[in-house]
């Protein structure tokens, strides 16, 4: 096995939306897999790119990536790198690759200013909580992930108020 980890790239993009359909399959939510590649490069490399990513490759074979972007911590008021996706293929678990892929992102984020990483794991995911603790995340379950998306971001968003 030859894995290498780098910078996504646009060319990349067809293989990017490969494995978030399997991530999303992974995480039975296919139902939510709308991304495109359009999408996924205004996203990344446009002039108002929010988010970058790391791809990791077996030989020339894309087995997994990560997507990663900015985030505040108000009350400590640390800079930091929010973790979106951190997906691997399935055959390719417990070799130390998502070991490197938050390793390089830390690198990445320590060389930015920022001093930590945020994500979120579903509940039913024991082994990828367990992974991340392993590596020394703290679990907070006390907080509760919300969100406005479609027709409520939609109705906030025309709202005069």
């Amino acid at each position: 096995m030859d894995v290498t980890i780098r910078k996504i790239e646009p060319a990349d993009l067809p293989h990017l939306v490969d494995l978030l359909r399997e991530f999303a399959q992974f995480e039975y939510l296919t139902e939510y897999h709308e991304v495109t590649e359009e999408r996924l490069f205004a996203a990344m490399f446009d002039s108002n790119a929010v988010v970058e990513g790391l791809m990791a490759f077996d030989k020339a074979v894309p087995i997994g990536y990560m997507l990663y972007y900015p985030s505040f911590s108000s009350f400590r008021g640390q800079r930091g790198l929010y973790l979106e996706d951190i997906y691997i293929n399935e055959k390719y678990r417990g070799r130390g690759i998502g070991e490197r892929l938050i390793s390089k992102v830390a690198r990445i984020a320590a060389e930015r200013g920022s001093e930590r990483l945020d994500l979120l794991v579903l509940d039913w995911n024991e082994r990828a909580m367990k992974f991340y603790e392993r590596l020394g995340a703290v679990r907070d379950d006390s907080e509760r992930h919300l969100k406005f998306t479609d027709e409520a971001f939609r109705r906030l968003a025309e709202s005069t108020a």
